[in-house]
């Protein structure tokens, strides 16, 4: 898979003085699948927010598609590379019709007429918002619907990668497995790099093909999910605790049961082998 974002020796300052990130590395490349985890305050967010240059590195730098970031005058390049969904989609629409949402991006970055209306159109076929809500405020919308709104004014600008932050927060288990799985098929069909910043571990597991884990403004693991919560012991730095059904296995080791297990399903064909 090609390469879509190097990280290199990244520090992060906020203008107050607050220290975020202390050297991250890190490579991204085409149709990951990715989870950040860690507490409050470890770092997710602002790690997110630098990557498609809503924040630039206070040292060292991020590439984007041979962007770097830290350049001035780029901003309407990095918004069809890296697209940010934030926690709250109430904080990221402001037009008053879905149509001119979804337009914005295209429109804010000087596409003709007739470029903006293919890529709405395009955009709200692939996030599921109908054409019938086009001329709707958004705030009339159920929250669900809202953010696959906010999904779809970033799928405009066509962005390799897409952020989503807590994609599940104020959902219920209906809508949170429907927002997932429609991030599955934006990787499985469209080919985007997805990553999601959760503390929802059992949301990581059944989706998340590699996960990230930050604690205090540092990188303390990243590799596949499944190693990634078979290392309890660092997960307990940044207060993230594995999936009920992993720590069940972890605790059963002496058993003859694997410290991995991800589902249920998993833990009966452990029992099965015992």
């Amino acid at each position: 898979m090609a390469k879509l974002i190097t990280v290199d020796a990244l520090d992060y300052v906020y203008p107050d003085g607050t220290p975020a990130l202390f050297d991250i590395n890190l490579e991204i490349a085409e149709e990951e699948f990715i989870a950040f985890i860690g507490q409050n305050g470890s770092g997710k967010t602002t790690l997110s927010k630098c990557l498609n240059g809503l924040l630039r590195p206070t040292q060292g730098s991020i590439i984007v598609d041979d962007l770097d970031t830290r350049q001035r005058g780029i901003i309407k390049q990095l918004v069809t590379k890296v697209g940010y969904v934030f926690q709250n989609p109430d904080h990221q629409l402001f037009n008053r019709t879905v149509w001119a949402e979804i337009a914005y991006g295209p429109n804010n970055i000087g596409l003709s007429q007739s470029e903006v209306k293919e890529r709405v159109i395009e955009a709200a076929q692939v996030a599921g918002v109908h054409e019938d809500v086009f001329d709707t405020h958004p705030y009339f919308l159920d929250k669900g619907l809202r953010q696959r709104v906010a999904i779809a004014s970033i799928l405009a600008l066509r962005p390799k990668t897409i952020i989503v932050d807590e994609p599940t927060t104020g959902q219920d288990v209906r809508q949170s497995i429907e927002v997932m799985n429609f991030l599955k098929r934006l990787r499985d069909e469209e080919g985007h790099t997805i990553i999601i910043i959760t503390h929802e571990m059992r949301i990581v597991a059944d989706y998340a093909e590699r996960t990230v884990v930050l604690g205090k403004g540092r990188k303390l693991l990243d590799g596949p999910t499944r190693e990634v919560f078979a290392q309890p012991e660092i997960l307990k730095q940044t207060f993230v605790e594995p999936p009920q059904i992993t720590r069940v296995g972890q605790a059963l080791v002496e058993e003859g049961l694997p410290n991995d297990v991800l589902s249920v399903e998993e833990m009966k064909v452990a029992f099965n082998r015992k």
